[in-house]
């Protein structure tokens, strides 16, 4: 991934992370590493922490403590069946 050099990568990680949950690359349950995805795209953990912590507040991901993160359902409420 190329970054624009007059937005913050933070920033750009986390809308590019946001299109491949939309595209269903990662979909709902999918566990996200940071450390994997710092690695990917070739930043270092605390960029990759503020990508996250966007895509927590916004709803997109959530962090499961002594679990991991993890893709959120599109859905309006839990799967039945």
């Amino acid at each position: 991934m190329e970054f624009d050099p007059m937005r913050p990568k933070w920033q750009q990680i986390a809308e590019e992370i946001t299109r491949r949950i939309a595209s269903g690359e990662y979909p709902a349950a999918h566990q996200l590493s940071e450390v994997r995805l710092a690695s990917e795209f070739g930043v270092n953990r605390d960029t990759m922490r503020k990508a996250t912590k966007a895509l927590r507040e916004s709803g997109t991901i959530t962090t499961v403590p002594n679990m991991g993160t993890f893709v959120r359902s599109t859905e309006g409420g839990q799967d039945s069946e």
